[in-house]
């Protein structure tokens, strides 16, 4: 007994003595010193326990637990100076700093920087941040830049097509990933059919892509996360910036509301090229109207030291009419208001409010015979972030969001002999709610850990008319409920995990593990190859269940020659519940028992990524190759044999490689192979009187050829005045005009009119551009 109490006695001093050891805490913000933005995912930490730091956040603030006496701070962000901090702590700290700057309250000595090897001791996987000056001198499709079709530069990602901005991931769906714009999802992220992204890289900061292990705070899509934050703007001096090309114009506006407490950003683009139309001979063509524009504004306010409040918001409208018979426009509306509030040094909150509009309308006719479909999607979203600090080992994350959905399956007007005739498809409503909670834990300087569960609840509600069942041979509804405003119809809730570990073997190589599942109930539905803007979105409902995946993922980082090389390789599986497909034969649009079309089942995915990033001596770039299945198997599609889904494509690299010649030139190249994508092709055909008809016997039965292209590009700097810089660029999109397949359609062929005939449509060959820009400071 004696010996037992001396022992829990000693325990307890050592506890005590251990607890009597305070700790002292830094916090702040960090900004840019040239503009005032804040640097997200700089890295502070301590000299004296390397394996001590913290990032900063999106909105930059970090908070750092270190003991208490002299030490050694660091300040490191990639592509500035790194910045080091002689203090002596005694007690808890803010120290609000500009990269770059002096900081005359304390000793300060600036060291050149290494690129850092965060790839490696960073505890995420699948995911993958990029700035806009990291695409400034990629060649690109008729000269503007897009950070979109950068992203499918990438591992794991797949275009959707010849100059398409839509994507895939992972061997998702198109609908699968959720694209934020501050905060804000945006339902049809393309302009031009897809040719566009709606994202004007003169108005975003960064963009973050998830490809696997999404932290808790994400949800709603089964594939990916594309998080995009827009410039808070310059808060220290006005500047005007754009430029003009061949087929769009930019300008953005920006400047403090009051130096170093606000600032304001506004950008605005347009695109004409319907102009070209007019130069046909044509004159139904030379009649055709097609444009679309952008607009993009922000401003933000500090209330004090403790508070800041942002409003950001984008409009975005494509306008397309032919001939005066055909008229489409579409476009997105997205509001964001925000409060981010420092309570101590160790919790830091953020509030936001968020409103966003998807439609798309459609004109057919002329005059007296006329009929106007409306169709489109608005979310009403409230939600809470908090990050608390609690010691240099942990970093919480905790929240919840709230999201009220409003869907507008079709409403239909036409006008007709002098008569007004309406077909409108009932709204439908629902409530998308979760609430979430992480850690990033460093358990020891070899082992980091993120893990954390999303509780997800999306709820249908009234008013509407609900078919329960319907009839195999007609379609129609044999069994519907009848439910009254805002009364409940279905509850669906889903548990969702999510781990990432990092095991660190030394400071230049790491192995990693993630798992995530996730829950998605929206659906969009369509039955092209591509996102189109008319593709309908369509809730969970009592025969809609929610889509579910369940990915796992191993990989290798690696880090050498101070950042000079990067080396990845990441190996994925994915399985997925509740896929929803069309049966075949089915008419979408403007269909009020749309759900009589649809077919249900499972999908599954796999591949290896990899990934060698490289910015050595004047060369800058990464090389990418992709090996990857996607498949999905239905009771109801070829007799329950599975097949391959339309986005699977097994080989895909990427090479993209950026030489800075001088200070005047660079110039830069981007290769990009893939095989063919999965489609449905007639096998054969048979006769109906004269009429040739196709026959299908097997879903993405075929493969459309093998897609490869080469583009170039240069930029020049023109001469620099002391208000005035500015240059040119110059790209030219498929240097060697490879003809490749955009469409493959059949057709009866003319010269025997037994047999139909394959016809390859392809839209571009060699596209050259030319763009000037411009900053005034």
């Amino acid at each position: 007994m004696p010996k037992a109490f001396l022992l829990l006695l000693s325990l307890c001093l050592l506890l005590t003595g251990l607890q009597a050891q305070k700790k002292v805490t830094i916090s702040g913000t960090v900004k840019d010193a040239k503009n005032g933005e804040v640097m997200t995912g700089a890295v502070i930490y301590s000299i004296s326990d390397a394996q001590n730091g913290a990032s900063v956040n999106a909105y930059g603030f970090y908070s750092l637990t270190v003991h208490p006496g002299k030490d050694t701070i660091l300040a490191q962000y990639v592509g500035y100076n790194k910045k080091v901090f002689i203090l002596n702590l005694t007690r808890d700290t803010t120290i609000n700093f500009s990269m770059g700057e002096e900081i005359k309250t304390m000793q300060e000595v600036v060291v050149k920087a290494d690129k850092g090897n965060k790839n490696v001791t960073s505890a995420q996987m699948g995911a993958e941040t990029m700035t806009t000056k990291e695409i400034d001198k990629i060649p690109v499709f008729f000269g503007e830049k897009d950070i979109m079709k950068t992203l499918q530069l990438l591992p794991g990602v797949k275009s959707a097509g010849e100059g398409n901005a839509g994507f895939y991931v992972r061997g998702g769906g198109a609908d699968q990933n959720l694209v934020l714009l501050d905060e804000a999802p945006v339902y049809n992220s393309g302009h031009l059919l897809g040719f566009f992204s709606t994202f004007n890289s003169d108005a975003i900061k960064d963009v973050t892509l998830y490809k696997g292990g999404m932290p808790a705070e994400y949800g709603g899509r089964l594939a990916s996360v594309v998080d995009v934050k827009m410039k808070d703007g310059n808060d220290q001096d006005y500047s005007f910036s754009g430029g003009i090309g061949l087929i769009t114009s930019r300008l953005t506006v920006e400047g403090p509301i009051k130096k170093h407490k606000g600032s304001f950003m506004a950008s605005g683009r347009f695109a004409y090229p319907g102009l070209f139309a007019k130069l046909s001979s044509n004159s139904r063509v030379n009649k055709s109207i097609l444009y679309f524009y952008d607009v993009n504004l922000k401003a933000n306010y500090s209330l004090g030291d403790h508070d800041r409040v942002f409003v950001s918001g984008y409009i975005g409208r494509d306008v397309f009419s032919f001939d005066n018979r055909f008229a489409l426009n579409w476009g997105n509306i997205t509001a964001t208001a925000r409060w981010n509030h420092i309570f101590n040094e160790k919790l830091f909150s953020n509030t936001s409010f968020i409103f966003n509009n998807y439609n798309y309308k459609i004109l057919v006719g002329q005059d007296s015979a006329q009929a106007t479909i409306l169709s489109g999607i608005q979310d009403i979203n409230l939600k809470e972030d908090f990050q608390y600090y609690p010691n240099s080992k942990n970093k919480l994350h905790f929240g919840f969001n709230m999201i009220y959905h409003t869907f507008i399956p079709g409403e239909v007007t036409a006008i007709g002999m002098n008569k007004l005739v309406s077909l409108n498809q009932s709204k439908t409503h629902a409530l998308e709610n979760a609430v979430y909670a992480g850690n990033e834990q460093t358990i020891a300087p070899f082992f980091k850990m993120i893990y954390g569960v999303r509780l997800s609840v999306f709820t249908a509600l009234g008013s509407q008319t609900t078919y329960n069942k319907y009839d195999p041979e007609t379609n129609f509804p044999t069994d519907s409920t009848v439910y009254k405003a805002a009364q409940p119809i279905v509850t669906y809730w889903d548990l969702e995990p999510r781990l990432c570990m990092n095991f660190i073997i030394n400071e230049h190589n790491s192995i990693k593990l993630s798992y995530d599942r996730n829950s998605q109930y929206m659906h969009q539905l369509s039955n092209t190859t591509s996102t189109n803007p008319t593709d309908l979105w369509v809730p969970t409902s009592k025969l809609v269940k929610p889509e579910i995946s369940d990915q796992g993922a191993i990989g290798y980082f690696g880090n050498f020659l101070k950042g000079g090389l990067q080396p990845s390789v990441e190996v994925y599986y994915k399985y997925m519940q509740n896929q929803i497909d069309y049966a075949s034969g089915a008419d979408l649009i403007l269909n009020r028992y749309v759900e009589s079309q649809l077919v249900y089942g499972i999908g599954w995915s796999y591949g290896v990524e990899t990934m060698m990033k490289f910015d050595i001596w004047k060369i800058h770039g990464w090389a990418a190759y992709t090996w990857s299945r996607s498949q999905r198997k239905f009771p109801d599609i070829d007799n329950a044999v599975p097949y391959y889904a339309k986005q699977d494509r097994t080989h895909e690299i990427s090479l993209v490689a950026i030489y800075d010649i001088n200070a005047k030139w660079s110039v830069s190249a981007v290769w990009v192979f893939y095989t063919g994508n999965a489609v449905t092709w007639p096998s054969g055909s048979y006769q109906i009187g004269n009429v040739t008809v196709p026959q299908y016997t097997e879903r993405n039965g075929y493969r459309m050829p093998d897609y490869h292209r080469l583009d170039i590009g240069a930029t020049v700097q023109l001469k620099k005045h002391k208000k005035w810089d500015h240059n040119l660029n110059l790209s030219l999109y498929n240097v060697y005009g490879r003809r490749n397949a955009y469409a493959i359609n059949f057709q009866q062929d003319p010269n025997n009119p037994g047999q139909n005939q394959a016809v390859q449509l392809t839209l571009f060959r060699w596209v050259p551009s030319i763009t000037y820009n411009f900053k005034f400071l």
